[in-house]
């Protein structure tokens, strides 16, 4: 009586809309305590389920595994990745014990196999891979998972593997107009003003580090790139857009989807672009990608659990992006 007493009392000094807010929170933790006692499939979401139950009164075998989802039919050979996947949320326990390669049934590629089961992309398409060197580097990842769940987010070469299979193929022009897009505001072609005494420092380092790559693309293509230090960025010169144009058409989709992903993380094709040439490796890409906080780091200190995360979460991307590019070419 005493507790209730004291509830009612607190209740009065509450907002409204922070009681509805606290009900609210409250029903969705409540749903998703039912949803594990009484599961139901979500239109938007895919799971992995263990088949030791019964469905429509028959009786489903041990030692399958099928995948639940919207108005989906199971297949016992084969393991298809859930949507979920690739946006990095857990999609499950680890229901395999395990994990080979062989070559794909049209001989070609090489395939994934979970237990005797192919594994499949989030459209089910065979997860089918260029070289057998990249088959068991993702074969690998899958044998890492623990038995508490897959984690995407430990498996960046699967997830690359599925963009360049899923992604590329329908997207591709699209995904080079946004590369080009963005390659007028690349971080190489960008250097600090003069006139500040707090940015001088920075503008003498991007002068010394971004040159030599300047110079190399303009050997290799012809162009002398435009360097600015205008925040919107500058104007390449067209026969430099053209020539980084027909190069990013001619490459495979394995190889877009890498330069896509380094492009991404790096904020710069041209850095992509070196590094799929050959003219960085990965120490040099990340040195250059870091330039500007490396520089406020060493004046002001590094800060734990916010830089050192940040380093980690770039070596994994820039590095991922390289090893998948490297493995996934065939000679």
């Amino acid at each position: 009586m005493a507790s209730s007493a004291v509830r009612r009392k607190a209740l009065k000094f509450l907002n409204p809309s922070a009681v509805r807010t606290l009900t609210f929170t409250t029903r969705h933790l409540s749903s998703a305590a039912a949803a594990d006692a009484q599961p139901e499939p979500d239109p938007s979401s895919f799971t992995f389920s263990p088949n030791d139950t019964k469905s429509a009164g028959a009786s489903i075998s041990d030692d399958s595994v099928y995948i639940k989802g919207p108005k989906t039919t199971p297949s016992s050979s084969s393991v298809t990745m859930p949507m979920s996947f690739m946006t990095g949320s857990i999609v499950g326990k680890r229901f395999y014990k395990q994990v080979t390669t062989r070559e794909a049934e049209d001989g070609n590629g090489w395939s994934v196999m979970l237990d005797y089961r192919t594994l499949k992309t989030p459209s089910k398409r065979n997860l089918k891979c260029p070289t057998l060197a990249l088959a068991k580097a993702i074969a690998a990842e899958w044998e890492y998972q623990q038995a508490d769940g897959i984690k995407p987010f430990t498996m960046p070469l699967m997830r690359l593997a599925c963009t360049a299979l899923e992604r590329v193929p329908i997207t591709r022009p699209k995904v080079i107009e946004y590369l080009m897009k963005k390659f007028h505001q690349d971080l190489v072609f960008c250097r600090a003003p003069t006139d500040n005494d707090i940015t001088r420092d920075l503008r003498e380092r991007q002068v010394e580090k971004f040159t030599p790559l300047i110079k190399w693309m303009e050997s290799e293509f012809g162009f002398k790139p435009v360097v600015y230090t205008s925040f919107f960025g500058g104007k390449q010169e067209e026969g430099l857009v053209n020539a980084i144009g027909n190069l990013l058409k001619k490459t495979d989709d394995c190889e877009l989807a890498a330069i896509d992903a380094i492009a991404s993380a790096a904020h710069s094709l041209s850095i992509a672009i070196g590094i799929f040439r050959g003219q960085l490796n990965i120490e040099q890409a990340i040195e250059l990608i870091r330039l500007e906080e490396d520089l406020q780091v060493d004046r002001w200190g590094l800060v734990e659990g916010g830089h050192d995360i940040d380093i980690a979460d770039l070596r994994v991307q820039i590095s991922s992006a390289v090893v998948f590019l490297g493995l996934s070419r065939k000679h």
